[in-house]
């Protein structure tokens, strides 16, 4: 079975071709949607953000995310801290999800697949790559955020030119091409690659 990575900056669009791959019927795991599982189901993490950041950090069994996002998002030192507990426990729990799958190929979307070390053991990474202009207005719309909140997002990611540089495949999306020829062409691909005839 092929592992394959899924990634691309804030507002490329990556969510979007990773839905189509679940349309050809290929199991997808959401870094994102597991890390947001994790705060709230590992133990061992809640202790340790409750230590770290105050009790009121969670509500009940509710995580506050806008409340860690403050205290997180303008103190590198503090969000290298919470990375460092957040992405093992991500990184296990896509191991364990993939070696639970029964398919030619698997595809694990994140958005900090290179930055959190993730990208190992992977067989390949699709980059989707959209430009900064659609990108930034992509994510003002959709989060109701003003550019300079957005600009700050996209700097706490790798640059988007050396992120295209690590991957091994490229999804432009950038509203003139289509995305679905492109992931259809890499579905033949992989499953070619994984010498399935489905």
């Amino acid at each position: 079975m092929l592992k394959i990575g899924l990634t691309g900056g804030i507002g490329s669009g990556k969510t979007t071709a990773a839905k189509i791959f679940e349309l050809l019927r290929v199991p997808v795991y959401y870094a994102d949607a597991a890390s947001k599982r994790l705060y709230h189901t590992n133990e061992n993490l809640k202790t340790k953000l409750k230590k770290q950041f105050g009790e009121d950090v969670y509500t009940g069994d509710q995580l506050d995310r806008a409340r860690l996002a403050a205290l997180v998002f303008n103190d590198s030192e503090k969000l290298t801290l919470l990375n460092s507990w957040v992405h093992p426990l991500t990184i296990k729990d896509a191991q364990d999800w993939m070696n639970g799958q029964v398919a030619p190929y698997v595809i694990k979307e994140a958005a900090l697949l290179f930055e959190s070390g993730s990208n190992v053991g992977l067989d390949h990474v699709i980059g989707v790559h959209a430009p900064a202009e659609v990108r930034i207005q992509r994510v003002m719309e959709r989060d109701g955020l003003l550019r300079g909140e957005v600009l700050a997002r996209m700097g706490k990611q790798l640059a988007e030119e050396a992120k295209m540089k690590l991957c091994d495949f490229i999804i432009t999306n950038n509203e003139a091409e289509l995305v679905i020829p492109q992931v259809l062409k890499l579905h033949t691909n992989f499953l070619r690659m994984a010498g399935s005839t489905d």
